[in-house]
């Protein structure tokens, strides 16, 4: 009898002692305090899953997901999050101080803590106006220094793995690159500024007819390079009706040039029709492949480009209708 309860003693440690097999989902709990909106919302590249938050700010919820990065909405703030089916993250913040205060606990913490302390030290290391409006020495001693502080914070953050690691390692030198190449770019935008300005001809008017640069010689001429599927370009809208509000007796022109393709010239006209947009609005001849558009090298909208009444260039990269830089351009140039 003995032996036998014995075996079944043993039996029962197996049992008890069997690892629990890994989730092949993410849950997702916590508290937000001065919560923005009802709900969280995970996105990539599309909505992955809505999360139901509750008046005190509670949530918890599961989803399945390809191991990466995601997007964390909370109404107007967001956060960089990364999920692996088997994470089990408990997450606190606050919104009137999203970034400052966001905290992991659990499965899946030691990267997502690492993240939110990245963006942080993101801000305080690149000022994106300032590096881009550095001498080349500047330039490249504060993007070096960048490099650095943000692969020592990558090291000393413990409990990492190592795909999570090397992905890091490979986005702080692709960060770099990328900022070498706009920092290249608007160096030899800047080299254009007192040229003549390449020219587009005939371009379809909205209001009838075909217009080119050099009907529109003798006054300053403000381009807004946009297309009707870009969200940033939409955004300037309300700031570009309030310019062209404040300088609509001036000796300015206002031109917006979309470069949405051929088939989507009805939702063009759709668009200037629904959102009263004003001024000159034109469509390139054949959207990014148009000359005026690779003279100026634009492989990024919006663009906004500034050209004088002799039809030479002030800025090929001008401040946007929200920056106020651009009043201050104006001014400076007595519009």
């Amino acid at each position: 009898m003995k032996k036998i309860v014995y075996i079944l003693s043993i039996a029962l440690v197996f049992v008890s002692c069997k690892e629990e097999a890994p989730k092949d989902y993410v849950t997702l709990s916590g508290t937000i305090t001065n919560q923005n909106s009802d709900s969280l919302i995970v996105a990539q590249r599309g909505i992955i899953k809505t999360i139901k938050v509750s008046p005190e700010g509670v949530f918890s919820d599961t989803l399945k997901v390809e191991a990466g990065h995601y997007i964390l909405f909370d109404g107007k703030e967001q956060a960089k999050v990364y999920l692996k089916n088997g994470y089990d993250l408990k997450i606190k913040l606050d919104t009137k101080a999203f970034d400052e205060t966001i905290k992991y606990e659990g499965n899946g913490a030691e990267a997502n803590n690492y993240l939110a302390q990245k963006g942080l030290l993101n801000e305080t290391l690149i000022n994106f106006e300032e590096l881009m409006a550095s001498d080349k020495a500047g330039f490249d001693k504060s993007l070096n220094n960048a490099t650095i502080e943000l692969k020592a914070l990558l090291d000393k953050t413990q409990g990492l793995d190592s795909t999570f690691i090397a992905g890091q390692e490979k986005e702080v030198e692709m960060t770099k690159k990328q900022l070498t190449m706009m920092y290249d770019q608007k160096q030899t935008l800047l080299a254009l500024k007192g040229q003549e300005s390449p020219k587009f001809v005939d371009y379809e008017n909205y209001a009838g007819g075909t217009t080119s640069l050099d009907d529109l010689k003798g006054k300053f001429v403000y381009i807004d390079v946009w297309a009707t599927w870009c969200g940033p370009c939409k955004a300037e809208i309300p700031y570009l009706k309030e310019v062209e509000k404040a300088y609509h007796d001036k000796n300015i022109e206002f031109v917006s040039i979309s470069v949405d393709k051929a088939a989507d010239q009805a939702k063009w006209k759709e668009m200037i029709a629904e959102k009263e947009l004003g001024g000159i609005q034109l469509i390139a001849d054949n959207n990014f492949k148009s000359g005026f558009v690779q003279d100026y090298k634009i492989n990024g909208i919006p663009r906004f480009i500034l050209i004088d009444p002799n039809g030479n260039i002030v800025s090929a990269d001008a401040p946007r209708p929200s920056n106020e830089k651009l009043k201050d351009l104006f001014n400076e140039l007595k519009i």
